[in-house]
């Protein structure tokens, strides 16, 4: 019951700090003129404030604070320090843009300090694929590229109106049961905390009169705890899982399945640049997001709603065959749906070249149209004139 009330009172008070201040940041951003300029790859049209992702910091910041008393390794001092180095890189590339290798830097920063902590360390993946024991130093290798890997992912994904809020919802959603299930409150109260946030900015980003952008200044910030709670997952014990409704050796599976929209999606593009030899975060339009919107013709709206609900599901299936199928089976049945993903996606590639030359074609088009238009409607009008006359 107590438990039940800190959770009420945490996701309430989250949720109405995180409403009533991003306003005010809205007003700060346009009066300083820190908006953020669209350019030939950007999905929105005009001038529009960022850094909403301020909010979360200093939400998560007090929610730290208060449920202290919850955590066993004195985990958020070892999670603060992460969050503030990643605040700070994302505000600074949201006003002036930072290289690829600059942030990398201060990811690996970042995520050193949460594996400090003792109650990270994965010592056992219980069987996946007849592993076992993990060496320590191995651990710290696998551990830290997956944190630096689920953070830039989820930072890619930020690319239109609703999609990064509604992925990292459905994730937090998951990883709040699931932590809760095992008995480890103090994560599912940090899910809840940042989901409350997530959804009060939510309406926020898909406004039309209000909107405003997360940035990287939150990106950074909500793929960092994503990445604590995927390694906090995977560092639960054997007698954790005894609510959970999956077997412990698919664990790293359910993580992955968890993830599948911001690591597919990251996988894919990194290909392509890779196969037209150019570098991995070379900016472009070939994100799965923009898939929908160019080609299939989607709103961000739809697209994000879409790519949201496709997530769940996935998640919920692959949770459903956990709880009964080995993992050698559920790892080619993950293998084969990434490859038909990937089929299907593949052929929707394309560089600022012919995206630019289908613009100027569509331009074209629409030009040809008004003009064949113009004098047809001219016409009309004229016989109707005469034959009112």
């Amino acid at each position: 019951m107590y438990f039940l009330e800190s959770a009420i009172t945490l996701f309430l008070g989250a949720f109405l700090l995180t409403y009533l201040t991003i306003p005010k940041i809205i007003r700060l951003v346009e009066y300083k003129r820190l908006m953020d300029d669209p350019n030939h790859r950007s999905s929105h049209k005009g001038k529009t404030p960022t850094l909403g992702g301020a909010a979360f910091f200093y939400t998560l910041i007090i929610a730290l604070f208060f449920i202290k008393s919850w955590s066993t390794f004195d985990e958020g001092m070892y999670i603060i320090p992460g969050l503030t180095i990643l605040f700070i890189v994302g505000l600074k590339d949201d006003l002036v843009v930072l290289s690829p290798l600059s942030k990398l830097i201060a990811q690996t920063l970042a995520v050193s300090f949460v594996l400090a902590n003792e109650g990270f360390i994965i010592h056992s993946l219980n069987g996946f694929l007849n592993i076992n024991e993990i060496p320590y130093f191995l651990y710290l290798g696998i551990a830290g590229f997956m944190m630096i890997t689920i953070i830039n992912s989820y930072n890619l994904i930020d690319g239109i109106d609703g999609l990064a809020s509604i992925v990292g919802i459905v994730i937090l959603v998951i990883y709040t049961t699931i932590f809760y299930l095992s008995g480890e409150y103090y994560y599912s109260l940090i899910g809840l905390t940042l989901n409350a946030s997530l959804m009060a900015f939510f309406g926020y980003n898909i406004s039309g009169d209000r909107k405003i952008f997360m940035g990287d200044t939150g990106s950074l910030i909500v793929g960092f705890i994503i990445s604590v709670l995927t390694l906090k997952f995977l560092a639960l014990k054997p007698q954790d899982y005894t609510e959970l409704p999956f077997l412990l050796e698919n664990a790293p599976l359910i993580a992955i399945s968890i993830l599948i929209v911001p690591l597919f999606d990251t996988a894919r593009v990194f290909a392509i640049r890779l196969s037209q030899k150019r570098g991995p975060f070379s900016p472009d339009r070939n994100h799965t997001h923009h898939v929908l919107i160019d080609h299939w013709g989607l709103s961000h709206k739809q697209a994000s709603f879409l790519i949201g609900t496709f997530n769940l599901i996935f998640v919920m299936l692959f949770i459903v065959l956990g709880s009964t199928a080995k993992n050698i089976g559920m790892v080619i049945m993950l293998v084969t749906v990434v490859i038909v993903l990937g089929y299907v996606f593949f052929k929707y590639n394309y560089n600022f070249s012919t995206l630019k030359q289908k613009i100027i074609l569509r331009k074209k088009v629409d030009s040809l149209k008004t003009k064949i238009e113009k004098p047809t409607l001219k016409k009309l009008k004229k016989k109707k004139s005469d034959f009112k006359n």
